[in-house]
């Protein structure tokens, strides 16, 4: 058997950069790409200390850039002090205080604007009023709050006064914010009353009173209670205040608290973990330079750009393409409340037009329902002021992508499918606009410092032409830290035996052709061994996906007499579902279109129908589900979070 994963999606489509953004860009063509890859491969030190010197504003200079002597616990930059909301606010004041900083539309489509002097005030009254409230350094404060101006200003506030944030995503339940509460050990708890999605109100702070009454929150002394809905909410003093009378008569400057480069900045809990949640920890000064940095390379920031990201602050993405790496660049962004498709599936190419951003970064899942919901609709609006496209989250579907250039980018816009994890704090592996020529479905080459390979199960590369395990071979600056208040779990997790704790584990499968182009084929998890060849789900999907009668794959493998392992396909189709005898021909075609798109060996053994797939608030789809139905398994876990329960019957009938 052989050891690697097989690529075997050929993509022969390549997009140059389009002369115009080359000639204006950061970085410029593939020669000033290679200079800054060769210099870090030259000097690694010398390279990103340079990079941290010349992108951040220090307090205290550091002496030593990188600190290996405790391995994988590395420390970057650690002798330096500085403040992170310093960097995203106070030094944009001299040159650029009536910038707008912040463009906010909520789910009603009522926009509001922020400059980047009103933004410092908010925070600072904000911080003073944690201040008073015994908040310091060190402290941890859990917020749960929807997309607005006030969880930028929360999150900015921790990071002032040096207390480190555990932002929760406003769709997570009682039971996963008691447990977070309790990990992170938080002693203050920010929140709203509630939070508009798609024309419906959703609770917040009932939500924070189930949590607390689960127990082990004792720790927490006050919630502040941001009043978004204006729907009545008990409250319960002295322990519940409102963020309007906290903040009232506080002074509006705030002396930045100075920290260390390491200080922890924020822990964020990654979902989709079993058991224990596991609370990724960052630093402040590595995880600041690593979001600065992809802002001005990847999205080749300029200084009049609007730069949307359509994540929600409860994740990674939020972080560090809203909150931290735009701020810190002195760019605009656009936060925003609702869902793509409400009112109706126009609604991001409206904002798009509204609001005449330049770079749009969303996901695979929310491009997949655009195209389903209305594929020619972005032509219905002046979409003229989009520079750059990005997509983030998994990797993309070559249908997909060709979509997003040819409809949304109207074959102008160089795309950016980005690679990275909350884990690794910043873009990783992608395309620099003015510089990479692209390729559907690849995220291309690894950022300038960071040294990417693809190995076999032993560490061992694997070589061009082949596929294997994605890892990092050296620290990176805006990396993991830790997993917080379990560092045998981080060095197990991240760092294995397996490569004598050597590398970086990304636990994601990946392919290098032949320019040496990157190319992600799911999680390891997500690759199915039939008959001894192993084949990345991702690949599988896309050929579906490929197919003029699909909207959406998801494949998943389940045990097999004969082969191994089957292929089970659950599809989503751009037409009603089908059943009896049309249901069996429709499989049969796919069937025989997978096999003709990537071989035999590939063809799906059951095809299953559903009006969508069962996914997370978050839009992932619940893959484990997913194999337990393939399975024919009962179904135990947890499915309150389904967008659309009925569909679990549908998934069920094999074709």
């Amino acid at each position: 058997m052989s050891a690697t994963i097989e690529s075997v999606l050929q993509e022969s489509r390549v997009f140059p950069p389009p002369a115009d953004i080359v000639q204006n860009a950061n970085v410029s063509g593939m020669a000033a790409y290679r200079a800054l890859c060769d210099e870090a491969e030259r000097d690694f030190e010398g390279f990103w200390g340079r990079m941290a010197r010349e992108h951040l504003a220090w307090k205290k200079p550091f002496t030593k850039v990188l600190d290996e002597s405790n391995a994988p616990f590395f420390k970057w930059f650690h002798d330096g002090e500085l403040n992170a909301s310093y960097n995203c606010l106070d030094r944009h004041l001299a040159s650029q205080p009536d910038k707008l900083a912040i463009i906010f539309e909520a789910d009603d489509g009522k926009v509001t604007r922020i400059t980047y002097k009103q933004l410092y005030h908010q925070v600072c009254r904000f911080a003073n009023a944690l201040k008073s409230h015994g908040i310091q350094k060190g402290d941890r404060v859990l917020i749960y709050m929807p997309m607005s101006i006030e969880v930028v200003v929360a999150m900015q506030a921790c990071a002032r006064i040096g207390a480190t944030h555990s932002v929760v995503f406003g769709g997570f339940s009682a039971k996963s914010l008691q447990e977070r509460i309790i990990d992170a050990g938080a002693t203050e708890v920010i929140t709203a009353d509630g939070q508009f999605r798609g024309g419906r109100e959703i609770p917040l702070k009932p939500v924070v009173d189930e949590a607390f009454a689960m127990g082990g929150c004792e720790k927490v002394k006050n919630v502040i209670v941001y009043r978004r809905s204006g729907s009545p909410i008990p409250m319960q003093t002295p322990r519940d205040k409102w963020w309007h009378d906290v903040i009232e008569g506080q002074p509006d400057t705030c002396e930045p608290t100075w920290v260390n480069a390491e200080h922890p900045l924020f822990i964020l809990y990654t979902s989709g973990s079993t058991g224990k949640p596991k609370g990724v920890q960052h630093s402040t000064g590595g995880y600041l330079l690593g979001c600065v940095l992809t802002v001005k390379w990847v999205f080749d920031n300029k200084p009049t750009d609007i730069f949307w990201c359509t994540a929600d602050v409860g994740w990674v993405t939020g972080h560090s393409y809203i909150v931290y790496g735009p701020l810190a660049a002195g760019t605009t962004v656009v936060v925003f409340e609702g869902v793509p498709t409400y009112p109706d599936a126009g609604r991001f190419w409206k904002m798009i037009q509204d609001h005449k951003v330049n770079v749009f970064y969303t996901a695979p899942t929310a491009i997949r329902s655009l195209i389903k919901a209305g594929g020619d609709l972005p032509k219905k609006y002046d979409l003229s002021s989009v520079r750059i496209l990005g997509t983030v989250g998994e990797p993309i579907n070559p249908e997909a992508w060709m979509w997003y250039h040819t409809t949304v980018g109207r074959e102008k816009c160089p795309i950016v499918d980005t690679w990275w994890q909350t884990e690794t704090g910043a873009i990783m592996i992608t395309p620099l606009p003015g510089a990479t020529p692209t390729k559907p479905g690849s995220a291309t080459l690894p950022l300038p410092g960071i040294i990417a390979d693809i190995v076999d199960e032993t560490g061992q590369s694997v070589g061009r032409g082949k596929g294997g395990i994605l890892v990092i071979k050296r620290p990176w600056p805006s990396m993991i830290r830790t997993i917080w208040g379990d560092p045998e779990r981080y060095k197990k997790s991240y760092y294995p035996e397996d490569f004598k704790g050597k590398y970086y584990l990304a636990g994601d499968g990946a392919s290098m052709d032949a320019d040496g182009y990157f190319r992600i084929v799911g999680r390891i998890d997500d690759v199915l061994n039939v008959s001894g060849h192993r084949l990345g789900t991702m690949e599988i999907e896309s050929a579906l996906v490929a197919n003029p009668l699909v909207a959406e794959a998801a494949v998943v493998g389940r045990p097999d007499d004969l082969t191994g392992e089957a292929v089970c396909a659950f599809v989503v189709l751009k037409q009603p579902r089908p059943s009896g005898a049309e249901a069996q021909k429709i499989a049969n075609d796919l069937r025989n279109w997978v096999a003709k798109e990537i071989g035999a060996i590939a063809k799906p053994k059951d095809i299953r129908f559903g009006e969508n797939l069962p996914k997370t608030r978050s839009g992932k789809i619940m893959r484990r589900l997913l194999r337990s139905i393939a399975k024919g398994e009962q179904i135990t876990q947890d499915v309150s979070t389904l967008e659309n329960p009925a569909i679990l019957e549908q998934l069920k009938q094999a074709q």
